[in-house]
């Protein structure tokens, strides 16, 4: 990609500052391929046309997955393994893999990312409190990578010591009790930080409480960025990597069931990330570490790192828009919708 490309030079190349507009001339520059037109609604500019390649990861299919329940059983048998101890609690193993790979973006837009397991963000792992985890890590990127867990455990996992660092051709053997009980997450711990975590070594981390929470329907989003052109100032946003994926995609509820959105802020370069849905409001529960709500808003700010569970019930059967409050967050890529429907 061209580098004097910045995401500000996009918007004011789109003129009214649209990732529809901006993308569709990113996708004629030099060292860019495919095609991303804009799809012109009314006088409004909703986004992108043209379509992602979901066969290697789909924000759709990843939004309600974890412990690798996406894949078939065969698939999944090698990944993750569970076993019951003697005091109940569950033995979870995992393989996590780390892989350099190229990966779509937006319509025609790619990204050098340095995943776990291929996709970015890395899978969900879910576990009880109390559990045991046992994770398997295989670097077989071209750099040193770690992986680095929120929550309690022996600083010999802790993976952010120069000494932990699992260099190419190497692998590590993690393992911790999963505690406390919350939404976490996890990353690759190794230095330079910041070019580590927004290439995409990171991942979602739900440790559940013991006696459970109450039905709803549950989905894991994540709020990341993209520095296309490196020049530390991020070109695309999203929620769950694929800009603007739930504009055309939208994501499914049911009027009068009650909706879990485990939200987790992972964007490197800028301070704060938002999330913002229009018509409705939510019950926060930061970091998911107490079951009683800390507020109820329509829109909750995060730094990185930090996250919060949202519960909601959609009243009304239609589409509500959702995205990052910070406008241009939104004009980026960081913006979709849910549609409610009746049961």
């Amino acid at each position: 990609m061209s580098s004097h490309l910045t995401r500000r030079s996009v918007l004011r190349a789109a003129g009214i500052g649209s990732l529809g507009a901006g993308l569709g001339r990113l996708a004629g520059a030099e060292g860019v391929t495919g095609h991303a037109a804009v799809d012109r609604h009314g006088s409004h500019l909703m986004g992108v046309q043209g379509t992602v390649d979901t066969s290697v990861f789909d924000p759709a299919v990843y939004l309600r997955s974890w412990n690798f329940s996406e894949l078939s059983p065969d698939e999944r048998d090698r990944m993750y393994r569970e076993s019951r101890r003697p005091d109940g609690s569950m033995l979870r193993e995992y393989e996590i893999i780390a892989v350099d790979r190229e990966i779509e973006i937006a319509p025609g837009v790619y990204f050098p990312a340095w995943t776990y397991n291929g996709q970015v963000p890395g899978p969900t792992l879910r576990a009880t409190e109390g559990d045991r985890i046992r994770i398997r890590f295989v670097n077989e990127g071209s750099h040193p990578h770690t992986m680095h867990f929120h929550g309690w455990h022996h600083p010999s996992m802790d993976g952010s010591l120069v000494e932990q660092q699992v260099p190419p051709g190497s692998q590590f053997l993690y393992e911790f009790d999963a505690e406390p009980f919350g939404l976490h997450l996890y990353h690759c711990h190794a230095i330079p930080l910041k070019r580590h975590i927004h290439k995409g070594l990171y991942g979602v981390f739900i440790v559940d409480p013991r006696q459970g929470r109450p039905e709803a329907d549950e989905m894991v989003m994540t709020m990341n960025g993209f520095d296309t052109n490196f020049d530390g100032d991020n070109e695309v946003y999203a929620v769950n990597t694929v800009a603007h994926h739930h504009m055309s995609h939208p994501i499914q509820v049911e009027v009068g069931r009650p909706v879990r959105i485990y939200l987790v802020n992972v964007t490197e370069f800028d301070p704060i990330n938002s999330f913002h849905i229009h018509a409705m409001f939510f019950d926060v529960y930061r970091t998911g570490t107490r079951l009683e709500t800390s507020e109820l808003s329509d829109t909750v700010m995060m730094c990185q790192g930090e996250r919060a569970i949202l519960e909601t019930t959609f009243r009304y059967p239609g589409k509500f828009m959702f995205h990052a409050h910070q406008s241009e967050f939104a004009e980026l890529g960081w913006m979709g919708f849910f549609e409610a429907v009746e049961a």
